[in-house]
């Protein structure tokens, strides 16, 4: 019987092992990134129905508030919000821009989402 037929030698399996674990290693930061980004794709989403909640809440309040910035914590799925209204005027007296823009409580310099909508002045 040849020698060469035995079976593998070390250097062989060694070799084997290396490659395996190197493809495992790929294979787990390929899965860590995709959860993130499922994690960070959450975060913009819920941002944006706390945004849009905001925006058709003043609207349909019929709210005429004064130009100016307010800012105030909401809560959506779990998750902790900071959102800044601005409202400005506009050269149509009967309008005015809001934007609502929605950030991480944990991170409140970064805006996740930016919704503008105007508010029509309630006949009187």
């Amino acid at each position: 019987m040849n020698r060469r037929s035995r079976g593998f030698t070390l250097l062989e399996v060694l070799i084997a092992l290396a490659i395996v674990a190197i493809g495992l290693t790929a294979a787990l930061r390929a899965s860590g990134a995709g959860s993130e980004g499922a994690m960070e794709y959450r975060s913009h989403l819920l941002a944006l129905w706390v945004a849009e909640n905001t925006a058709a809440e003043r609207t349909a309040a019929r709210e005429w508030p004064d130009p100016g910035v307010r800012e105030h914590e909401e809560e959506m799925a779990g998750y902790r919000f900071r959102v800044r209204e601005e409202v400005k005027t506009t050269p149509n007296p009967r309008f005015r821009r809001l934007e609502v823009a929605v950030a991480d409580n944990a991170e409140p310099g970064r805006s996740l989402r930016k919704v503008v909508a105007f508010l029509i002045r309630p006949d009187q």
